[in-house]
């Protein structure tokens, strides 16, 4: 027995690049999306051609809009309540005044039980179907995370955040050299693929998760690259930060390239963090690696990047709330690393991945010269869908709704958000049915607001809290 949702239908068909993300954008304004049992999917495209099943059971969502699950590459679990924190300055004052104090809060088994719920339910209001997530220094609210979702039933990539070097306000959450790598050891062991024992089939997932390179030490560094090295065939991810803040001299950049000696920041995380950028471990690069902002690379890092696979969570949100600049877009893409779409909450100040591509048109228009684009609707879909599924190398189960993929999307209704419904129904539309499409689809991604997300499905099951 099959169950068909109609509805008008946004997604971006296919496995392109962001550059034929237009040409990939499929749109049935009267659409059937059919899923099995199994929760795959069985069709995609006009209602009146979809198969025949005597025994499908049909959801009319009327003018609702379905589109594929948005996919956050980058947000912070501890920092779900300091969201527009003000820490009187750029990163590295925030971190201290602000973040620290309020991720060592989680030592609280209580309080990290509610923090995971609080969490878990932003997640589902902001249609947030699979993401990667920087977790707690504290396994039971790592627990409280996993047990969470797997409630639920969304999808996550979750591992406990590694610090073994702190300033004062930090001390909370420091380990030993030793507990750094056990801990993180025992986490893959309890939560990777626990809800199917498959990575394949799995909604859990575990990942290495160092804060960022000034937070460890060469120490680290070696002792993870060899954990990596140990279980990155079992579909084990790493999540950590780069090239985030340049402020000359005192900033992130400069400070990690001071520290380790090293002749760039991505060399930290590639085995060669010794003085002088020489080889001190294994690298903690590849296909199942994302890199959050990457704000400030070279073009030898962004290379890099893209021959071994490593992903960039763009994060413009955050990066506007903390002055660290503009990653430079038509660069970025052009060297043919994937960048999808990170809210960063809480630096960021969304929790929608639709505001997320809002501001990245927004700064990306504004770049100087001939850096300026205005990326077209159909790239911004990609970006917080069908990019989030490639980045987290889960492309063939999830992103889109070709046939055979699991059914992760959202009903949009816009009348439970009257400025959406009046842009969608009183905005001026082309007469040439691609431009209508292109305009419709950019109203709809700029307009959406929370309210608006009325159904949320993760693998053909509606999720609920």
């Amino acid at each position: 027995m099959s169950t068909t949702h109609l509805g008008q239908i946004f997604h971006v068909a296919g496995s392109p690049t962001v550059f034929g993300a237009d040409d990939a954008l499929a749109w049935f304004p009267d659409g059937a999306l059919v899923v099995d049992d199994a929760g795959t999917v069985i069709y995609c495209g006009p209602r009146d051609a979809r198969p025949a099943d005597d025994a499908e059971v049909v959801h009319d969502h009327g003018a609702a809009f379905l589109i594929p699950g948005f996919v956050d590459t980058h947000i912070h679990f501890p920092q779900t309540y300091s969201v527009d924190a003000y820490g009187g300055g750029q990163l590295l004052e925030w971190l201290d005044s602000c973040i620290f104090p309020a991720e060592s809060r989680l030592a609280d088994p209580a309080f990290a039980e509610q923090i995971a719920s609080d969490f878990t339910v932003r997640r589902i209001a902001a249609g947030t179907t699979a993401a990667m997530v920087f977790g707690s220094a504290f396994g039971h609210a790592q627990d409280a995370l996993f047990a969470e979702t797997r409630r639920v039933g969304l999808r996550l990539i979750s591992g406990r955040g590694i610090q073994t070097v702190g300033g004062p306000s930090a001390q909370a959450l420091l380990t030993s050299e030793r507990d750094a790598v056990d801990l993180t050891a025992a986490e893959i062991d309890r939560w990777h693929a626990a809800d199917t024992g498959s990575v394949d089939t799995a909604l859990l997932h575990a990942a290495i998760v160092p804060r960022f390179s000034l937070s460890v030490t060469t120490d680290t560094l070696a002792a993870l690259g060899e954990l990596y090295d140990d279980v990155r065939d079992r579909g084990v991810y790493v999540h950590t930060h780069l090239n985030e803040n340049n402020r000359p001299g005192t900033g992130e950049i400069d400070m990690v390239k001071r520290s380790f000696e090293v002749d760039s920041y991505l060399d930290t995380y590639d085995g060669k963090f010794l003085p002088g950028s020489r080889i001190g471990g294994k690298s903690l690069l590849g296909p199942r690696t994302v890199m959050a902002h990457a704000v400030h690379c070279t073009d030898a890092e962004l290379t890099r990047m893209a021959a071994t696979g490593t992903s960039i969570a763009h994060c413009p949100v955050s990066q506007l709330f903390l002055g660290s600049g503009t990653m430079p877009w038509r660069r970025t893409v052009e060297a043919g690393v994937t960048v999808a779409a990170g809210t960063d909450v809480g630096a960021g100040d969304e929790w929608l991945i639709s505001r997320v591509l809002s501001d990245a048109f927004k700064v990306h228009l504004s770049e100087p010269g001939d850096a300026s684009v205005a990326i077209h609707p159909a790239e911004m879909l990609f970006t917080g869908t069908l990019a989030g599924a490639r980045a987290l190398d889960m492309e063939s189960r999830f992103g889109n709704f070709d046939a055979g993929k699991e059914a992760d999307f959202l009903v949009i209704r816009p009348e439970r958000w009257a400025p959406l419904e009046a842009i969608l129904a009183q905005g001026v539309r082309a007469d040439d049915d691609r431009t209508a499409r292109d305009q419709t689809l950019f109203a709809l991604l700029m307009g959406l607001r929370e309210p608006a997300i009325a159904e949320v499905y993760v693998r053909g099951a509606r999720v609920t809290v």
